[in-house]
């Protein structure tokens, strides 16, 4: 789900953007509502209709004047997740966290990109393009720029829900790139470690690293093939 957000362009600098876990639904300019209904986004996977266990609930993405929250109510209790530019808070935005939330096992990372001009607009286009056909997806562009944009993919598993976010300031080539994780107790990840309550701070992709990434995804992009849009 793609819309254009009816609102100035309030998010000024990435560096401005804050984490916080659990506080209250913010208002919000655009919201989709997901129903969790047991099976899993990837056919064939435990938790299937008709299979034990499975996840059940709500999912909401929300995106704000300054930025997103995604609200999940299901399994064991509710959680909310910010990341917005907050008023009062000056933490920077953390590279990792894990901690232990309302019986979840919550996971979240950042980094931040730097692209030269024609590449992030190549790479914002292909993540619009990718949003506006997910089934699990809402993406708001800012009047004024097609690069200035926020959007957020969700997939469901059977024990646990993961979402991933991009915020856009094309006036900085900066994309803020992040991925959250809610599991239940015991699910694990292969070549995870999970150390409750640590944190550190979320730093700029190198510029070597910039420059090879980004002149592989322009090396892409000219040869009319889609340009990396994980992480």
């Amino acid at each position: 789900m793609l819309t254009t957000l009816q609102t100035s362009y309030t998010d000024t600098r990435a560096g401005d953007l804050a984490w916080q876990l659990g506080g209250e639904p913010l208002p919000a300019l655009a919201v989709r509502d997901l129903r969790l209904d047991g099976a899993p986004d990837a056919p064939g996977a435990p938790g299937a209709p008709g299979a034990p266990g499975g996840l059940r609930g709500t999912l909401q993405l929300r995106l704000l004047g300054a930025s997103h929250q995604v609200v999940l109510a299901a399994g064991p209790g509710d959680c909310l997740e910010t990341v917005a530019c907050l008023p009062g808070r000056r933490t920077p935005l953390p590279a990792r966290v894990a901690e232990q939330v309302a019986g979840w096992e919550y996971e979240f990372a950042a980094r931040i990109e730097e692209l030269p001009p024609h590449v992030f607009a190549a790479r914002a286009q292909e993540l619009l393009a990718l949003v506006e056909g997910h089934p699990r997806a809402l993406a708001g562009v800012f009047p004024g720029d097609p690069s200035a944009f926020t959007a957020l993919v969700a997939h469901c598993e059977d024990r646990r829900v993961h979402w991933r976010t991009w915020h856009a300031y094309p006036q900085e080539g900066r994309l803020v790139c992040t991925r959250s994780s809610l599991s239940l107790p015991g699910t694990g990840r292969p070549g995870t470690t999970r150390a409750a309550g640590t944190t550190r701070a979320a730093g700029t992709t190198r510029a070597a690293e910039t420059t090879r990434s980004a002149d592989a995804a322009g090396a892409r992009t000219a040869a009319g093939a889609p340009a990396q849009v994980g992480w």
